[in-house]
């Protein structure tokens, strides 16, 4: 799935570089591990410094005397920035797994900028860390058999997380019409015996009950009919008992 990214000028590392010269060799006059941060250190280039990810300053070999030029610094503090979005997209993804789009407005919240999202979003789809596909098919039978809520809810709560019309409509494709059923069933009997009135008050609740968690008319036409039945004949096995 492509996400299109809003366009926005990408220019931290000119900020973060602003005060150093340009056309001219820096050398480290120093490395130290930054307060409260186990993984970052902050590099002193004489009066200037910069704060870089331990993965990052290990694959530069940022040490105390080594020569960069800022240009060369301008590709550090980039590469840097793809790390730290990426170190938060997994972050992100530890409690639960999480669709593009949310992944994008995650980062966005983190203030990272538009391409390095696009270039780390590519990377975690690559690795499978994000799937659009999967998410929206174990969505949609989650909320269906277990959690009992019709296609058309699903539908919209996928929407919602950035998932593709026809990946929506495929993953729903593989939620049989007796799944749903079954789950409409199991939601409408229990909303039905808690409804204390007359047949016609039972099918009006129960029937706007099942429409708002999101299954078809046509399905709720079926549950209603059902239960009526099974009320009716429940009646009818009652008044034979009076004759016992």
């Amino acid at each position: 799935m492509t996400i299109q990214l809003e366009a926005e000028d990408d220019h931290q590392e000119e900020n973060v570089l602003a005060e150093f010269p340009d056309g001219e060799e820096l050398s480290i006059t120093k490395v130290e591990r930054e307060p409260r941060s186990g993984y970052r250190y902050l590099l002193h280039f004489g009066p200037y410094r910069l704060s870089v990810h331990e993965d990052i300053m290990i694959k530069y070999r940022m040490i105390t005397g080594r020569l960069f030029t800022k240009a060369e610094l301008e590709e550090v503090v980039l590469a840097d920035e793809k790390q730290r979005a990426y170190v938060e997209g997994l972050r992100y993804l530890e409690r639960k797994p999480r669709t593009a789009m949310e992944m994008t407005r995650r980062l966005r919240q983190k203030e990272i900028g538009e391409t390095v999202i696009e270039e780390v979003l590519g990377r975690l789809i690559r690795e499978r860390l994000i799937d659009d596909d999967q998410y929206a098919r174990q969505w949609a039978e989650q909320r269906v058999t277990a959690h009992r809520r019709g296609k058309l809810w699903v539908r919209q709560e996928l929407r919602g997380k950035g998932i593709a019309k026809e990946t929506i409509a495929e993953a729903l494709g593989e939620i049989s019409p007796e799944q749903e059923k079954e789950s409409a069933m199991q939601l409408g009997a229990k909303k039905w015996n808690t409804i204390r009135g007359d047949l016609m008050d039972k099918r009006r609740k129960t029937g706007a009950f099942l429409m708002r968690r999101g299954y078809s008319g046509e399905i709720v036409r079926v549950v209603l009919n059902s239960l009526k039945e099974d009320e009716a004949d429940a009646g009818e096995f009652e008044d034979l008992n009076e004759f016992e």
